[in-house]
């Protein structure tokens, strides 16, 4: 089963079999519990008394358990088989119970921030767990711990102050970063690189031994926003400085090497002396916009997201073919294509792959249009506009200012919740019955954020 679980961590190759050991862990007696309060409601009071009452959607590949569904069991004779995916968005209970603070897709697992009283209550994850990316449970007090986590888990972190809330929270390819408003940020799971911000410790097992790092201050500036990508890490402080550790093969720690960094060190270049508002990272490139709408970015080039003429970028440039296209407000970045956002609710693609501008077009190195009519704007809506976007390693997320959630890109596990598997070429409205607020992309599922219509 290791080989098998290993293998679910490389974005590329993940298998669709269903595995016996995998569906013993829906009977386990703590995960019984956990669905009994989040699904029942038999403990507890429903959060749905404020009409801003956040919910959660889930879709995309269930096996690995990211989507924090389980399987309800019959009678011994008629078992029900684990469904492999989920094709349309599906609410999670979980939203009943508690105040949701913020959501986080990794490479097969999922993370959700809470607001509670208890500081063993403010976070939970689900899904693979093969590097202790959310936690460490053992629940069985022996053998080895669970590598597969089929409904959502609480995560206790060493909290100094009991009043510390988070506040954001980011997943990589098997590392995880939880930004708090009075401790700093909190990192766990694999250190290979040194993404975690800590030292590397040549052999160290991830599996068998969770360790919970904590980085309090960045040059004496608090963190104030923290972003994951596939093997390396971000972090945004107050002034708008921002700083990197981890893989940087392609440059994408921007700190002008190729050297993996196992501690948090400034990124200079053209980003140096710049108040940096948005960061964007779903694997090894990254983009960044600075309080006056300019973009710069940095790493894997290979498919000209940031130049025509160079296959990696290890120190930040103001990205030319951007500068045009008028004040930018929000950008993502996926595997090899990227979007920006600007003022005016125009959204424009970039890079290689499904680019939201036909089944045709599968490269442009200048970022072009993609018309707003794709995006709900018509004569009978003409104020819907596009206020954020997300994406994950091959596909992309727009959310408008009227809760609408339009997705395009990959789809062979049904990740962008439109009904079918089938890789969607243009933007297409996804059904998700609630108002959007943030949505996460992970390689192969996602998860919604949302306010639920209450009258």
């Amino acid at each position: 089963m290791n080989s098998w679980l290993r293998s679910l961590l490389k974005p590329h190759n993940i298998p669709c079999q269903s595995n016996s050991k995998v569906i013993s862990v829906f009977h386990h007696p703590y995960t019984t519990q956990v669905n009994k309060i989040f699904e029942d409601g038999d403990e507890g009071k429903p959060n749905v008394a404020s009409k801003d009452s956040r919910r959660i959607y889930v879709f995309g590949l269930a096996e690995h358990g990211a989507l924090g569904h389980t399987t309800k069991v019959g009678n011994e004779r008629r078992r029900q088989v684990p469904r492999k995916c989920f094709k349309y968005p599906t609410r999670l209970h979980f939203g009943h119970y508690y105040q949701i603070k913020d959501i986080a897709c990794g490479y097969g697992f999922t993370l959700v921030a809470t607001k509670h009283k208890d500081p063993n209550l403010r976070l939970f994850g689900c899904g693979i767990n093969s590097d202790s990316q959310i936690g460490y449970h053992d629940l069985r007090k022996k053998g080895s711990p669970l590598e597969l986590i089929m409904s959502l888990v609480r995560i206790p972190l060493p909290f100094k102050h009991p009043n510390t809330q988070i506040i954001r929270i980011a997943a990589g390819r098997a590392h995880t970063i939880v930004l708090t408003d009075q401790e700093g940020a909190f990192t766990f799971g694999n250190n290979s690189f040194g993404q975690c911000g800590r030292g590397i410790v040549e052999g160290e097992e991830y599996h068998k031994k969770w360790y919970c790092h904590r980085i309090g201050k960045l040059d004496g500036e608090e963190i104030v926003d923290v972003v994951c990508g596939q093997d390396h890490s971000l972090f945004l402080t107050a002034s708008g400085s921002v700083y990197s550790s981890g893989w940087s093969a392609d440059g994408q720690t921007g700190l002008g090497h190729f050297n993996n960094q196992d501690t948090p060190s400034r990124v200079k270049g053209d980003v140096e002396g710049e108040n940096i508002v948005r960061l964007s990272c779903a694997v090894d490139c990254v983009l960044a916009v600075n309080d006056k709408g300019d973009v710069f970015g940095w790493g894997n080039s290979e498919y000209g997201q940031i130049s025509d003429r160079e296959m990696q970028i290890s120190v930040p440039r103001i990205l030319s073919q951007c500068v045009d296209k008028g004040r930018i407000v929000d950008v993502a970045s996926g595997g090899s294509a990227c979007i920006m956002l600007n003022e005016e609710g125009s959204v424009y693609s970039w890079g290689y792959g499904i680019l939201g501008q036909g089944p045709k077009v599968s490269r442009n190195l200048t970022p072009t249009l993609i018309p707003s009519t794709l995006f709900g704007k018509h004569q009978f809506n003409p104020d819907s506009r596009v206020t954020s976007l997300t994406s994950g390693v091959s596909g992309f997320g727009a959310v408008t200012n009227q809760g609408a959630l339009y997705m395009w890109g990959k789809n062979n596990f049904a990740q962008l919740g439109l009904g079918n598997q089938t890789d969607q070429y243009f933007p297409l409205k996804v059904s998700v019955g609630a108002d959007v607020h943030k949505v996460c992309c992970g390689v192969d599922h996602t998860v919604v954020l949302s306010r639920h219509f209450v009258t």
